[in-house]
């Protein structure tokens, strides 16, 4: 773990400003294997899937629902509970976020927006190093509030507590598949797997790489890379502090903390902290020493400057830093808003935007999984009312069909 200041931090601050995943190299491996299941379908799927995914020979891609029955009937009664307990709580911001249809009326002009969801979406659980079952909560849950028909779960491997959540969720249709295959499947279907018109999820580089060359053809949420975790305090708890830089530097590698204050004595002490709770934690001790810093600032505004810069998957600060964040995934506000909270239970969503995506887009929500449509309603006075500005500004652009249009129905306007 670094710590840096003076020109040494900035010159950080301004590289992890422009950081982004590297991902142009594995564009052909990932390019052939979505072309592969877009042109051979089942096939290729299958392929992959016995390959990468351990599916055996005469196995079939869909969990059957009574695998998925049997999976939620053997969940040990605490983390039932557990399970239920996080899903209220999204489901309740979820339903907060849900926007509405209006209509306004003013002068003949009737203006306004109908909330529909969108018909299906696919949703992709990593089953790599850890098994997520909470990405299954954070990516079905909204769409069901939303709406959304048919939900598909794809995980490579899914574990027992996977299917035990989305056997809760409702949701009957699962896949043992993963990778760029099963994203080349959500995009351009096959016979066992139809297509969908969105993909959400988080996953590995191949993952990620095949949502960026099907994101032409199928909606997709965003690109997601390695976990990142920016902590912004100059009077904090050192042990607070370290706890949720480890906790989110177990996730991946690569994954990225930064520690961002004014005071070098506690930049001293969340160091000795990290040294000592990361101790027992091989992943959290490499991303550590590969990717962690703690930055120290001359002022409260240079660090809340390096903060907005970064735009972190996850920022905690105090309550009075909030209304200066201008750019974060979520944000955390006090020494009880553990991070991991946002990881499974409190409510907003854990699939966030990184690689600096912050600057443009907030985290996954509700409002992904529908489509906003306005409607307009005019009377013939409300059309002649702005009759002349639309012949004026149509015929400016040389579109005259656009301005006889409003001139046949409003001749004298």
């Amino acid at each position: 773990m670094r710590t840096l200041s003076g020109r040494s931090a900035i010159a950080a601050v301004e590289h992890l400003a422009a950081r982004g995943r590297r991902l142009a190299k594995l564009e052909p491996k990932v390019r052939r294997i979505v072309n592969d299941v877009r042109r051979s379908g089942d096939a290729a799927l299958r392929q992959y899937a016995e390959r990468w995914d351990g599916l055996a020979k005469d196995q079939e891609f869909r969990i059957s629902a009574t695998e998925l029955r049997q999976a939620q009937r053997s969940l040990k009664p605490q983390l039932r509970k557990s399970l239920r307990q996080a899903a209220g709580n999204i489901r309740q911001f979820c339903e907060w976020q849900m926007p509405s249809g209006w209509t306004r009326t003013h002068g003949g002009i009737s203006l306004g927006q109908l909330i529909r969801p969108l018909e299906s979406v696919g949703c992709y659980v990593p089953g790599g190093r850890y098994p997520l079952v909470s990405t299954l909560l954070m990516t079905v849950i909204p769409a069901r509030v939303a709406g959304v028909k048919r939900i598909v779960v794809v995980s490579p491997k899914p574990s027992k507590e996977v299917l035990a959540a989305a056997a809760m969720l409702g949701v009957d249709e699962v896949y043992r598949i993963g990778g760029a295959q099963a994203v080349a499947a959500f995009a351009y279907g096959a016979k066992t797997i139809a297509k969908v018109d969105k993909i959400v999820g988080p996953g590995n580089a191949y993952v990620t790489v095949a949502k960026k060359l099907v994101a032409f053809d199928c909606a997709i949420d965003f690109l997601a890379g390695p976990t990142e975790a920016v902590v912004l305090s100059h009077s904090g708890r050192p042990e607070f502090i370290a706890a949720d830089l480890v906790s989110q530097a177990e996730h991946d590698p690569n994954a990225l903390a930064i520690f961002v204050t004014t005071s070098r004595k506690l930049g001293k002490l969340v160091a000795k902290s990290l040294t000592e709770l990361s101790a027992a934690n091989p992943t959290a001790r490499q991303s550590l020493r590969r990717s962690g810093s703690i930055l120290v600032a001359s002022s409260r505004p240079q660090a809340l400057e390096w903060a907005n810069a970064i735009a972190p998957e996850h920022i905690t600060l105090a309550k009075e830093d909030l209304p200066f964040i201008r750019s974060a995934g979520s944000v955390f506000v006090g020494d009880y808003s553990a991070q991991a909270a946002g990881d499974y239970a409190s409510g907003p969503n854990h699939v966030l935007p990184t690689s600096g995506q912050a600057r443009f887009r907030g985290g996954l929500s509700v409002l992904d999984f529908v489509k906003v449509i306005t409607v307009q309603n005019l009377s013939r006075p409300g059309l002649q009312r702005i009759a002349p500005a639309v012949q004026c500004l149509a015929e400016a652009e040389g579109l005259g069909a656009h301005a006889q249009s409003v001139r046949v129905r409003c001749p004298h306007a």
